[in-house]
């Protein structure tokens, strides 16, 4: 199959996708469009950095809603080793023993959550990387040659619509509304996430990077999604304080 060919099929499926939910085109439907034509059971999508705190975008069930949550806070697994890499990470069976060496709280954490194959594929133009598509299942599976071109078109497309690059089913910019539309999706988790560590700087009296690091490893110790903990943490209702465990209001349990 040529590449455009590919491109253009990878664009359609995700346009209809969108025409199905009723919306302009959003990486949910990249995650939606890729689930339903690959061997694979759910999809997630993160955007990341190297300067500021990563957060997830979208997913299309509770399982990948979990492993975007799981590696973000850990700070592992195929997603993070795909962004710090630039390269697909490819793992047809989370049961193979030495990514207890490569993850060793990740690997374990995502069986437990119900995925035994997981495929993260960094979203890249030339030296830009904003994000990294995420595909998982449920039994182990690997991907052919076609399914993984095809997985690759997908997060290409998502690498476009996540720049907002004025990119729809039909090669016409959007309006006005949509580009609003667009950077309401991407900002949702963003603001709270980043907001919460930039307080958490001033908590602790750390740079930016220390901050987060806390941020995810409370998280982490305490089995509670990072954006949960984030929204505490704007809220006021958990508080950080140098040297001591962080306290929570007394009106919030």
């Amino acid at each position: 199959m040529m590449p455009d060919s590919r491109s253009a099929r990878i664009r359609v499926l995700v346009a209809e996708q969108a025409a199905r939910r009723g919306g302009r085109v959003g990486v949910v439907d990249v995650c939606t469009a890729a689930v339903a034509a690959l061997p694979v059971d759910g999809a997630g999508l993160s955007a990341m950095s190297r300067t500021t705190a990563s957060h997830p975008l979208c997913s299309t069930d509770d399982i990948s809603e979990q492993l975007e949550e799981l590696q973000l806070t850990l700070g592992e697994g195929p997603c993070v080793d795909a962004f710090a890499h630039g390269a697909a990470v490819l793992t047809p069976d989370l049961r193979i023993g030495e990514l207890q060496e490569c993850w060793p709280v990740f690997a374990d954490a995502a069986l437990e959550a119900g995925a035994l194959a997981a495929f993260a594929l960094p979203l890249q133009i030339g030296a830009i990387n904003p994000g990294v598509l995420d595909l998982y299942a449920q039994v182990p599976v690997r991907l052919g040659e076609e399914e993984l071109a095809d997985a690759l078109a997908f997060a290409e497309f998502a690498t476009l619509v996540l720049l907002d690059a004025r990119i729809d089913a039909t090669g016409a910019p959007p309006d006005d509304s949509a580009a609003k539309e667009q950077s309401a999706d991407l900002g949702g988790y963003r603001a709270e996430i980043s907001q919460a560590t930039g307080m958490l700087t001033v908590q602790l009296g750390v740079g930016i990077d220390e901050a987060f690091v806390r941020l995810r490893a409370y998280a982490f110790a305490r089995g509670r999604r990072l954006t949960v903990v984030a929204a505490d943490v704007v809220a006021r209702r958990l508080r950080f304080s140098p040297g001591t465990e962080p306290t929570r209001s007394a009106e919030d349990p």
